[in-house]
């Protein structure tokens, strides 16, 4: 049996190597993280359970508790969106163009979520 080594990676584009994925699924999770971490505050803010998040999104409580437990695997961007636009806000997009550091995974700066 081959020894099997653990891989530290740094970075999320570290991790697509890692993983032999693209780089772009790296700029997809950091997306996807910005929109959950917002989605979290956001349900703080209002003391909304997940019941009431479930309800307003059109989905259900089990899938809403899975993503704010970090559970992304199955869950797409935009369902991250409509959930947000459930509870009163807009996620604003900018796109321009990369920078070395950005494409070395340094900096990820293109989303706003306005309420």
């Amino acid at each position: 049996m081959p020894k099997i080594r653990p891989v530290i990676a740094g970075t999320p584009e570290d991790l697509a190597d890692a993983l032999g994925l693209p780089r772009v699924a790296a700029e997809e999770w950091q997306f996807q993280h910005v929109l959950l971490a917002r989605l979290k505050e956001v349900a703080r803010r209002q003391e909304l359970t997940h019941m009431e998040i479930a309800k307003l999104a059109g989905t259900s409580r089990t899938r809403i508790t899975s993503i704010l437990n970090n559970d992304l695997e199955h869950v797409s961007s935009d369902l991250l969106v409509r959930i947000l636009a459930s509870l009163g806000y807009r996620v604003k997009v900018s796109v321009v163009k990369s920078n070395r550091a950005a494409q070395a995974g340094r900096c990820f700066n293109g989303l706003g979520v306005l309420g």
